[in-house]
């Protein structure tokens, strides 16, 4: 197989960016899109040359000419496309969360085994290669056994009064950061205690705070805020350390990694996630599509992220949700 005709099921914001990096990754065709709206879905089309325009995603799957479907819908609907891209004999690169509920990541995991198309979900934290450069360190045993994490994730409130109306801050955010230490520890979560704020009256608190005991004794906390200032001259305030017997690792990432100042203020852009690099998208979402291109083709399948994994980020990411909803201590089976 010398190029992986890929298909893109959801046109949001996301969607589009999932379309930018495919253009950009060699080894990948943008063969069709898929979205309710039909002017979204010709705007898109006109823009990325792609002729294969389709409102019913079941049109797309049933297509023999395409090879994968990239799963970009809001992620309480993740589910029924992700099933039947599997069944339809698809590889399937699924943006995370994988589910809303940790039933529809069984159900999903349990089709990716029986299928013949590969699963992979979108951690995209795990080709950021500062967070790979940790994990090659704490697999040389250079922290010695980790007792600690914190991280944080924190973004402007520009981004979020829409999403805030569709996810909160935890299971939208810090599963990112639930991911990375699940990975980093290879530990379980055996209790979540979390809490949120309310800043702007929206469906979803701005403000999540999380801690995790491990069965492994070590203890993290994460911070996830959704309404830094207007003013605020960065896309992403994103830090973590993990600090073991031995030594420790320290993340920063992206600020202030790039500073530019105009006279409109001083800002700080992106330059690791999606950046534009000689007029393309490069960057770590570019990295995640190389990779499950590289699958595809060599008929391997993913093991940078498996299913399993991301249903643990899941399962342990909702334990906080209830744990905010309820004021108490979640313990996890």
């Amino acid at each position: 197989m010398e190029s992986v005709r890929i298909g893109v099921i959801g046109l949001g914001w996301f969607g589009e960016v999932h379309c930018d990096a495919i253009k950009a990754t060699p080894g990948l065709e943008l063969a069709g899109l898929c979205t309710r709206t039909e002017s979204r879905l010709h705007d898109l089309g006109r823009k990325y040359g792609v002729e294969v325009l389709e409102t019913d995603y079941r049109a797309l799957l049933a297509r023999d000419d395409l090879d994968a479907v990239s799963v970009v819908t809001m992620w309480d609907q993740h589910t029924e496309p992700t099933l039947d891209a599997l069944a339809a004999g698809k590889h399937v690169f699924l943006e995370k969360p994988m589910a809303s509920t940790v039933d529809d990541c069984a159900k999903i995991v349990a089709a990716a085994e029986a299928a013949a198309g590969f699963l992979m979900v979108g951690h995209i934290c795990r080709f950021n290669p500062r967070y790979a450069a940790a994990k090659r360190e704490i697999e040389a045993g250079n922290i010695g056994r980790i007792v600690a994490l914190s991280s944080r994730r924190n973004i402007p409130a520009a981004w979020t009064p829409e999403i805030l109306n569709k996810i909160g801050p935890i299971i939208g955010d810090a599963i990112h950061d639930t991911d990375l230490i699940l990975w980093f520890t290879g530990a379980k979560v055996v209790s979540a205690y979390a809490q949120t704020v309310d800043v702007r009256g929206l469906k979803y608190p701005d403000i999540g705070q999380t801690m995790y005991r491990f069965d492994s004794g070590a203890t993290a906390t994460l911070e996830t805020v959704w309404c830094m200032p207007e003013k605020t001259p960065f896309d992403i305030d994103e830090r973590m350390s993990i600090i073991g017997t031995e030594g420790f690792i320290h993340i920063q990432d992206t600020f202030p990694n790039i500073g530019i100042c105009t006279k409109d203020g001083f800002r700080s852009p992106d330059t690791t996630y999606w950046p534009e690099l000689h007029g393309r998208l490069s960057g770590a979402l570019r990295e995640e599509f190389l990779y499950f291109a590289r699958c595809v083709r060599e008929g391997t399948p993913p093991t940078i992220i498996t299913p399993e994994e991301s249903m643990e980020a899941v399962r342990t990411t909702l334990a906080a949700e209830r744990s905010a909803e309820t004021g108490e201590v979640v313990r996890l089976d």
